[in-house]
This record gives structure tokens, sequence and C-alpha cells, in this order.
């Protein structure tokens, strides 16, 4: 169902079936398409409600139809994750498209928030099927186990999934050497057995360089 085509622009093949897609990043289709904004992220009025609430943003669009779509955001790179019942903690801003069978939601991410800064929720894509999500670079998979946990620049991460917990540490970033902190810095910490998905460049964040 879903297909790369190079790094950076997603083709969805649909047979009546539906996705669901960042809001304006169809960037073009052939066959039957049709269009349809949804609220509070794909989640309904609940879910409009709640990411209003934790300042976790997402506007998403429903798109069904027969044919083949073609996807993509200011020509970030793409990378595709297929689930199969667990889940995936992302950027809200790192989303692009999920198969219309997964669940998303928000879910508390600790002390410090989410790395972006946008209060103490981040994102979650939970069921079977595929997920594409976008990075500025190439992303690199890190494995996380119980006897080597991961240690993460906030505006480097992207996503995680497995059974991991994350927590908030003071640190260095590499602002910081380069003479462009503004105070402490954090760093996300990832422990126990799973995946993180980081990005090899920095989003400017607030929770990164406090």
């Amino acid at each position: 169902m879903f297909r790369l085509q190079g790094s950076r622009v997603l083709a969805v093949d649909m047979t009546g079936d539906a996705v669901k897609a960042k809001n304006g990043s169809m960037v073009a289709y052939d066959g039957q398409m049709s269009f349809k904004r949804l609220t509070g992220g794909g989640e309904g009025l609940r879910g409009m409600v709640t990411r209003r609430l934790t300042g976790e943003q997402m506007t998403v669009m429903e798109v069904r139809g027969q044919g083949t779509c073609w996807f993509a955001d200011r020509a970030s790179e793409i990378n595709l994750v297929r689930l199969s019942g667990e889940k995936l903690y992302v950027e809200s801003s790192n989303l692009l498209v999920t198969e219309a069978g997964l669940r998303t939601g928000t879910t508390f991410t600790g002390l410090r928030g989410a790395s972006q800064g946008n209060g103490l929720f981040t994102t979650t894509v939970e069921g079977h099927g595929q997920v594409a999500v976008m990075s500025d670079g190439p992303a690199v998979v890190l494995r996380v186990s119980p006897q080597y946990p991961l240690v993460v620049d906030p505006g480097a991460y992207i996503a995680h999934q497995g059974n991991v917990r994350q927590s908030f540490q003071s640190g260095v970033t590499f602002r910081t050497f380069l003479g462009e902190g503004g105070g402490e810095a954090f760093q996300i910490r990832f422990e126990g057995d799973g995946l993180v998905y980081v990005q090899p460049s920095e989003r400017n964040t607030i929770a990164g360089d406090l």
C-alpha cells in the first residue's frame, strides 16, 4: 500500500480504502480521490479538546479513493514504519501519513515535555499498519537495550517504539559548545528495550535548550 518513490515522495495505492495524512501534503494523484479535513488530529471532538489542552498540534485530512496518491512535505526524507499491534510515539510535526485503521492519540512524556517544547505530551500511533514519518535528512534507527540506554538531543529526536522508558536529564548540546545556548540544556534518556528514530540535524527547540 505504501511505497517510496525516491526518498522524499510517498506513493499510496488505494482500492476504495483511506489514509490519514498531514493537511496539505498531497502533491499529485490519479484515479478518483476525495479529501476531507479531520478535526482533532483525526480523533474527533475529544481529540480536538485533548490536543488544545496538551498543546499538541496536528492538522489531518482523510484521503479516500481508487488510484494512487503521492505525498511529500518540504522535501523532507520519508521513513516507513510498520506496526504490528505496538505503539509508536512520534512528534506530530514529523507524522506524514498513517493507514486509516491506525489509532492516534496523545500521551504524557515527562517533566520537560515534548521535544519541540509544545507541552508535556506527544502523539501516539497504535495498531496494525504502516506509518510514514518525516525527518530532516535520512533518519537513523538506534537500538535501546537494558544494557545500553540511549541519550538523544531533543532537536534530533523523531520517534520511538517498544518497551522504552523516557526521561529528561540536564546535559550539554552541540549548540552549547557553539556558544548558541541560552541557559541550561536538556537531553532525552531512553531505557528499556526498543527503537529510537533520530534525524541528522537539530530543529530549534525549547525543551532542548532552556
